[in-house]
């Protein structure tokens, strides 16, 4: 059965009009005025906006970390996330050295399988880069539609790849058409500020963040854009929490370097005062990189509103403040890295973003959605309404006034991040492929009903027509 969206204000990242949506099979079909209505499920959005279902590129459900693993699955995660607006979400694959690209995907593959409500997609992990693993990659993008690779700069003895590593990816991503995501911190430095940290009697959270510099982030973000121009490839730098990273990358852009910036919500409303909570509540804010001095907070927003920074990721890896967050008392190093951000991502661009004058309501769809929906091979499919696209569409109340709260929130965690923040604007429901997921705030999905999304290769409007002769 036809729907039609109706009395609602569309809003794409280029564009703000009145019009009817018509959807069919899962696609969007028809937009105009007045469009007629009959045999169709009329759904009225009067004084509501209607935007492209977010998407959000950076997520951990199901994560192994720590010692423990995050609260949220497929699931739970997806069913937040669609609460908050988002309709597609790309975790990743983590994995180890000597293991298979193939056994890592396989087993993302089973954590959601049958558990998604919103669309998926993956990132895979490299944390070496030998010809076994080079063999392995064009399989990975051109039959898994896997098109992005993450190297971590950071987590030394777990995670970290070294610098030949993160090169010979940048290269082999140059050369298959898949963009490489880091995590920009100095490991080596970070692991030699902990120990002596430690060694000095520094255990409280605090200190996650004063062993994490902004210096750290700053040099390991300079340095992968160095190596990225140098071998004239594509680079997305996850997670951007300081100013001092962010202008790396708009130098890096301004030398022609296909560099691109996310940054995260935490960033943009929450500083590093949080972690002197006392009663050990300070571990709930522990994420990598760390929370900053609240004055990076301006700089970041500034990103966002000239575009060196384009995208909006919530880093979701969330764990319970008991029974988890708890096993670093005493060793703030010990505290698992992660936050629950994925269920009010959207609302706090609008409230802080929009309703605050900072960015535009087309720049917000754009950072909510369509960049990362064009960086990520999902787009015109994914992160626009037009027609042919998919229907991901939230009608959104920009009027509604509420206070975030673990109570109220969907997320399996115990905390909520942003507790007693108060925002303007929020879902009222959310369509996936045209079918409801969130109806007037009631979630009325499926699990299992996500698909996995195969992505196309990375595309870009900034790289270099000149052609490298780098291999290895």
């Amino acid at each position: 059965m036809k729907k039609i969206i109706k009395n609602g204000t569309i809003v794409t990242a280029a564009d703000t009009f009145r019009a009817d949506v018509c959807i069919e099979n899962g696609v969007v079909i028809q937009i105009g005025a007045n469009l007629p209505a009959v045999g169709a499920e009329v759904i009225d959005a009067k004084g509501c906006y209607l935007f492209p279902g977010g998407v959000d590129p950076h997520t951990h459900l199901d994560m192994p970390f720590g010692g423990t693993v995050t609260k949220d699955d497929f699931e739970t995660g997806t069913i937040a996330a669609a609460f908050g607006g988002t309709t597609t979400i790309i975790d990743f694959c983590l994995t180890t050295k000597g293991k298979t690209l193939k056994s890592s995907v396989d087993t993302w593959h089973a954590k959601s399988k049958d558990k998604a409500v919103i669309d998926y997609g993956f990132h895979l992990q490299i944390v070496e880069m030998n010809n076994e693993k080079l063999a392995e990659l064009p399989k990975m993008i051109e039959e898994e539609g896997i098109t992005s690779l993450k190297v971590f700069m950071a987590y030394k003895n777990q995670f970290q790849a070294d610098d030949e590593t993160l090169f010979k990816t940048l290269i082999a991503a140059r050369d298959l058409g898949a963009l490489v995501m880091v995590h920009a911190e100095n490991g080596d430095v970070i692991d030699y500020l902990v120990k002596k940290s430690l060694e000095d009697g520094n255990t409280d959270p605090i200190y996650h963040a004063l062993t994490r510099p902004p210096e750290v982030e700053a040099e390991a973000t300079g340095r992968a854009a160095t190596l990225t121009g140098l071998a004239k490839s594509q680079l997305y730098v996850v997670h951007v929490s300081c100013a001092e990273a962010a202008r790396k990358i708009a130098e890096a852009r301004s030398k022609g370097v296909d560099i691109w910036g996310e940054t995260c919500p935490q960033y943009l409303v929450l500083d590093q005062s949080y972690l002197e909570k006392p009663n050990f509540e300070g571990a709930k804010y522990v994420w990598s990189p760390p929370l900053r001095e609240k004055w990076n907070q301006a700089e970041l927003w500034n990103g966002l509103k000239t575009g060196q920074l384009q995208t909006l990721g919530s880093d979701q890896c969330s764990f319970d403040f008991v029974g988890q967050k708890d096993l670093g008392k005493g060793d703030f190093s010990k505290i698992p890295n992660g936050g629950p951000i994925i269920e009010d991502r959207v609302s706090i661009l609008f409230s802080e973003g929009v309703k605050k004058g900072r960015i535009s309501i087309n720049q917000f769809v754009d950072i909510t959605s369509t960049k990362a929906a064009k960086l990520f091979g999902l787009y015109p499919k994914k992160g626009t309404i037009a027609i042919g696209a998919d229907a991901d569409i939230i009608i959104f109340d920009p009027t509604v006034e509420r206070v975030i709260s673990a109570e109220a929130h969907h997320m399996a965690v115990d905390y909520n991040a942003f507790e007693g923040m108060k925002v303007t604007g929020e879902p009222v429901s959310v369509l996936s492929r045209g079918e409801f997921v969130i109806r007037e705030k009631q979630f009325v999905g499926k699990p299992g009903a996500g698909q996995f999304l195969k992505r196309a290769k990375y595309r870009s409007d900034k790289k270099s027509e000149q052609e490298s002769t780098l291999t290895f």
